[in-house]
């Protein structure tokens, strides 16, 4: 997936590429392509901590040699950036003083040495004043977070954001925010949450340095099916122009949108296969696998098992485009999870759907909550006797 305008951050770049080289279903000659171009990008940056934890992981061989050259390199660059500190702290300005300790904070970045980067964010920080350009630094920290994927170090700095936007902060910034913090919930397997943040991203979209515009829909089409009921995901996604200029580019996706929208689960479950692909693949997805592929199968099930009241499980597996087997396998499995409310006939061959009653559902929780209250009540009472 490329991205028209704006660039991604070379170091997110280089953690995809880590990701796939580690990961067990890339082919070995993609491996190999993979493998030259991470230690392209580690030798041209020199970024000698983080190849000495790759060497050390066996995902790059070890050159002492290179690694000595890279440290010398790196000892006179902090060395300069040093001079350019204390020239700045002598003869220039705050601001000054504040752009060199900056231009520290992003070297250490891009060598991949993230406690020195880090510390040396905080040390820039102190030296700031506008809203703005604190929340700048912390971009800066949310981008190692998701290199490193350190999610305690992404949500303090969400939340630290958060507070820094009440003392003021433009719109631009707030919005590449929603996008960081979606990405954070889709990372940590909060869709629903993830779904809303990025539509209300859809149209203000400037974040190219985490991803670009068509991975962003592809993110955001995919939280939206397992979060948002039929008519909001017709409003909200599949009627967006925003959606619609760019879902034909992205293999499968408009398949998958469409047919569970029009009802076709044959023509879906062919898109769904060929889309489990470019999702297993995904850094951030890849650890959700499993849960989403059970998830988007209860969404589609229960669409289907919603308009009738009973359905053979010959006429379900035919709509499918699968085997009768099959489908019994899978809704008893469902069932027995309690994802789906039916009851399989084995005898007659017959699915028999039994709705949740919401109002009874209310009921049973009211009483359930009423009794906790009175149970609180009375504990407090024999304190207060006491």
């Amino acid at each position: 997936m490329d991205s028209e305008e704006g660039t991604q951050q070379p170091h997110l770049v280089l953690a995809n590429k880590l990701f796939l080289l580690r990961h067990p279903d890339v082919q070995d000659i993609e491996k190999v392509r993979l493998k030259d171009e991470v230690f392209a990008a580690v030798k041209s940056d020199d970024m000698a901590p983080l190849y000495e934890s790759l060497a050390a992981d066996s995902v790059l061989e070890r050159d002492q040699g290179l690694l000595d050259s890279m440290r010398a390199k790196i000892d006179e660059e902090i060395k300069k950036l040093d001079e350019k500190i204390a020239d700045a702290e002598l003869n220039l300005g705050e601001s000054e003083v504040r752009e060199a300790h900056l231009a520290k904070a992003l070297y250490f970045i891009k060598i991949g040495d993230k406690e020195k980067a880090l510390e040396q964010l905080k040390v820039t920080e102190s030296k700031t004043v506008a809203v703005g350009q604190k929340m700048d630094l912390v971009f800066y920290t949310l981008q190692l977070g998701f290199f490193y994927m350190d999610f305690d170090l992404i949500s303090k700095s969400i939340d630290k954001a958060k507070s820094l936007f009440e003392e003021g902060g433009d719109w631009e910034r707030k919005n590449r925010l929603k996008v960081y913090e979606g990405l954070y919930c889709m990372s940590t397997r909060n869709f629903k949450k993830a779904a809303d943040l990025f539509l209300d991203s859809i149209s203000t979209f400037t974040t190219y340095e985490i991803f670009p515009y068509d991975t962003f829909i592809f993110y955001t089409v995919l939280t939206s099916i397992i979060s948002l009921d039929r008519v909001s995901l017709k409003q909200k996604v599949t009627d967006a122009p925003e959606i619609l200029t760019i879902i034909g580019k992205i293999p499968y996706l408009s398949g998958f949108l469409n047919s569970l929208y029009d009802c076709q689960y044959k023509s879906f479950f062919m898109a769904f296969a060929g889309l489990t692909e470019q999702i297993k693949l995904d850094r951030y997805l890849h650890p959700h696998f499993r849960f989403y592929m059970r998830e988007i199968r209860t969404v589609v099930y229960s669409q289907f098992l919603k308009s009738y009241k009973s359905v053979t499980i010959e006429a379900m597996a035919k709509a499918f485009g699968v085997t009768v087997e099959f489908i019994d396998l899978e809704l008893s499995r469902f069932i027995a999870a309690g994802k789906l409310h039916c009851k399989i006939d084995k005898v007659a061959g017959v699915l028999e759907t039994n709705r949740p009653d919401a109002k009874n559902a209310l009921y049973q929780a009211t009483i359930k909550q009423g009794d906790f209250l009175l149970n609180r009540i009375q504990k407090l009472s024999r304190v207060i006797d006491l």
